[in-house]
């Protein structure tokens, strides 16, 4: 592994020099994450405007060579555990192990061999002696959910201390075709979150900016409560929502029409979620 720093606004996939792991200091977990990237092809089946993968194109993961990955999770996680990473590179006060995380460059539950990864996790972690307190954490548009083999995969995520990290920036099919460039319908995304939050905890994560200079409309925060408040009459119980702002540059076309919103404007919103009687967690 090179010698580079990190920071919280550096999520270099190849940091590492690793081809599936890759190391992340996350603000929001406030740790080091242990990143998978199952996307190395930068392929995913939605292209949202705030995106910061380069040369994104529409598609799935390539298949995934599991022994590589073992391999590279494997030493990966023994050098955070036993190795100087995290005096020589990680910042004072972010020097924990928070979680697994299965994010990258694209939908990771696009990969064909996405359960048998998740299980390969589970091994991996259990006979380096990983604390049973680090997360496995899948951060997912969800759109894959109504699959099977990502469903088994959620369920082992479960018994790893899972949880699912959902994407929901917008609560209207316009609304998702503007931000997510995506033409998925409300009934679907609710389908599989309710699947989600069934098979492991779930976190809705919301991406909240200016565009063109505007806020989302008063129209888009009331959607994302009533969706959200739907959700719960009906029993479906959320951990909570990660609400947060452009922590990186975008590098879709969109980006110069991209801004973050004053603080203040996360707190109001993050307050009207607040009473439906969700914790809230804002990352500016």
């Amino acid at each position: 592994m090179n010698a580079t720093n990190l920071s919280v606004t550096d999520h270099d996939r190849g940091s590492a020099a690793l081809r599936y792991v890759y190391p992340v200091v996350s603000r929001r977990a406030g740790g080091v994450s242990a990143g998978i990237n199952l996307n190395p092809n930068n392929a995913c089946n939605w292209r949202c405007i705030y995106c910061q993968v380069p040369d994104l194109t529409r598609g799935s993961a390539p298949p995934v060579d599991l022994a590589l990955l073992e391999k590279e999770l494997r030493g990966f996680l023994d050098e955070l555990l036993h190795g100087d990473f995290m005096q020589s590179r990680v910042p004072e006060g972010m020097r924990r192990i928070n979680d697994i995380a299965l994010s990258g460059n694209g939908e990771p539950t696009s990969a064909a061999e996405f359960a048998q990864v998740i299980e390969l996790i589970g091994r991996v972690r259990s006979e380096v002696g990983l604390p049973d307190t680090v997360k496995t954490v899948l951060i997912t548009n969800g759109s894959l959910l109504y699959r099977g083999e990502v469903q088994q995969g959620l369920r082992a995520m479960a018994r790893l201390n899972g949880e699912v990290w959902f994407k929901l920036d917008r609560a209207s099919e316009a609304g998702m075709r503007l931000i997510n460039d995506t033409s998925t319908s409300m009934a679907k995304v609710r389908d599989n979150l309710v699947t989600a939050i069934a098979l492991c905890p779930a976190w809705l994560q919301t991406c909240w900016f200016a565009l063109d200079g505007k806020p989302p409309s008063r129209q888009d925060e009331d959607d994302y409560l009533e969706f959200v408040s739907a959700l719960l009459r009906d029993g479906h119980k959320l951990q909570g929502v990660l609400l947060y702002g452009l922590a990186r540059p975008s590098l879709q076309a969109e980006a110069p029409r991209l801004s973050n919103l004053p603080l203040e404007n996360l707190q109001a919103f993050a307050g009207r979620i607040g009473k439906l009687g969700l914790p809230v967690t804002i990352s500016p």
